[in-house]
């Protein structure tokens, strides 16, 4: 077993190895821009790092979004280039089940999306099981969480902060665990996780004639 887990939906470029026997190999770079050309070189030094060729690696996970827009197609376009040259199968991870797989809350759990321009993609966990992601304003937010996961329970995310619900514990957490990641990209079901990138809205700009790109 060879895993690589691949992150460019923010502002870190981000990749982690798990091999067999081997302890997992993490690393972050805070390079804001630029993921295009700073992912394959950091790659490479990974898997040269744990002595192993490219096409040795039996599973790549990328973190599909939501996130930043062009980020998140760079992170997937590239997974799904190395596992064709490489004959890796490729899966991909939301960004908010990571978020909810390293809160390890069993309870009811929201995991917020801060999406910019007045809304939050909101996602409740309960007992592992997710339900489906939705975007709203921030102002229907806190009621859409009491409705969906009771009275009380944990908030977690970007946008978490941006909710008054004090009878939910904000785990304060933003940051991607790429230990988690590692973790769902060998779980997942390949036919239940395709890599293809999770936006939270239409991207604004438009084809000739108003067509979606």
């Amino acid at each position: 077993m060879a895993l690589l887990a691949i992150d460019t939906t923010g502002s870190d470029c981000s990749v982690a190895l798990r091999v067999a026997g081997q302890p997992d190999l993490c690393r972050s770079d805070p390079i804001g821009r630029g993921h295009a050309e700073y992912l394959a070189p950091m790659i490479a030094g990974m898997l040269d790092e744990a002595g192993l060729q490219a096409a040795q690696l039996t599973r790549i996970g990328v973190m599909t979004g939501p996130g930043s827009f062009a980020g998140s197609r760079v992170g997937v376009a590239f997974a799904r280039g190395l596992a064709l040259a490489t004959g890796a199968q490729a899966v991909g991870i939301g960004n908010l089940a990571v978020l909810a797989r390293a809160a390890g809350i069993s309870g009811p759990l929201a995991v917020l999306h801060d999406a910019k321009r007045g809304d939050i993609v909101v996602q409740v966990w309960q007992g592992g099981a997710a339900m489906s992601a939705e975007l709203l304003p921030v102002s229907e937010v806190a009621a859409r969480i009491l409705e969906l996961a009771g009275e009380t329970g944990h908030m977690t995310g970007s946008g978490a902060g941006l909710i008054d619900l004090p009878q939910f514990t904000d785990l304060a957490t933003t940051a991607i665990d790429l230990t988690a990641l590692l973790d769902l990209t060998e779980r997942a079901d390949a036919a239940q996780a395709p890599p293809l990138p999770f936006y939270a809205r239409p991207p604004d700009a438009k084809l000739p004639g108003g067509r979606q790109p």
